[in-house]
């Protein structure tokens, strides 16, 4: 039995990934097989793809892409109990693989998909979500009354930071471009700067209490944002770390997301209610997962984009 896959056999530019066919996955004891309503793209995938994380995160080629997935139970594994043929999840894989028509998937990764929203929909949650999620919650501590700046607000975990920290009471900045501003206005953000136009500090009219950075700085771009951290003040960062001066009195933590079912499934209640909203910006066939990283790498991609095999 086969399938068709989206998958690397080398590292390299976008032209390396192969839409082909594959076998078909039999689930293991504590797995069940999903037929795949979709996954999402996250830029750490094209870094993957380009041979950037060999150190971090070494893989066996080929490799077929996809940490996140939705999807419906299609046959249960050996022994495994919980599920049934026919449940929709969604989950974050962490050996991914969810660039198919079907993968096999450990239960423990896995909790039923919000109703509000399409079931494919529901891919771009997981990974942007619990990195969103434990930026805002868990390392930057945001609550009511702070002031927050989120830099890089426009894309796929920038949504989700913006609403959580507002969701959490907070008064947050954004910084975003001229395409993504309205959209980061409807997601919560109390001021948004376009940084294309205007250095983010001179735009401040005050301290933030808290930095969530979720894009790539130059030296220089990181310490013109440390300037506007009041001291006592958090900087938490899922892109390049950012190290404030010795005696600021700042505290700075870089954030490499972990799976984790409890946070995913606060997620989806927050969707359910009406309080998250998952920005689709794309939905492509999964055909044309190279032409999506092709985009990424250009910056011409803003929200998240689903690929639908």
């Amino acid at each position: 039995m086969t399938m068709m896959t989206a998958r690397i056999h080398e590292y390299g530019a976008a032209s390396v990934i192969r839409y082909e066919t594959s076998a078909r996955p039999r689930p293991g004891a504590g797995e069940v097989l999903l037929r795949v309503a979709a996954t999402s793209f996250n830029p750490t995938e094209a870094a993957l793809r380009a041979g950037l994380l060999q150190s971090l995160l070494p893989v066996d080629l080929p490799y077929t892409l996809g940490w996140d997935v939705s999807g419906t139970v299609a046959e249960i594994g050996p022994g495994t109990a919980g599920f049934e043929v026919g449940d929709q999840v969604i989950g974050r894989l962490d050996d991914a693989g969810a660039a198919a028509e079907y993968v096999s998937a450990p239960t423990a990764a896995l909790v039923p998909p919000p109703t509000r929203i399409p079931l494919a929909h529901a891919a771009a949650l997981p990974v942007a979500g619990l990195t969103a999620w434990q930026a805002v919650f868990e390392q930057g501590k945001v609550g009511g009354g702070q002031r927050v700046l989120v830099n890089g607000a426009g894309g796929g975990v920038g949504g989700f930071v913006t609403q959580l920290a507002k969701h959490a009471g907070a008064h947050v900045t954004a910084t975003a471009s001229a395409r993504s501003a309205d959209t980061v206005r409807r997601q919560g953000a109390d001021h948004v700067i376009d940084y294309t136009a205007v250095p983010v500090a001179a735009a401040l009219d005050g301290p933030v209490d808290t930095l969530l950075n979720l894009v790539p700085l130059r030296s220089s771009d990181a310490a013109a944002l440390v300037s506007v951290v009041r001291p006592g003040g958090r900087i938490v960062s899922i892109a390049t770390p950012i190290e404030p001066p010795a005696g600021a009195g700042i505290t700075a933590l870089h954030l490499v997301a972990r799976n984790d079912v409890a946070h995913l499934a606060a997620l989806v209640e927050l969707v359910d209610a009406g309080v998250v909203t998952v920005d689709i910006s794309r939905t492509r066939p999964l055909a044309d997962l190279a032409e999506v990283h092709r985009l990424s790498e250009a910056g011409l991609l803003r929200g998240k984009v689903v690929l639908v095999p």
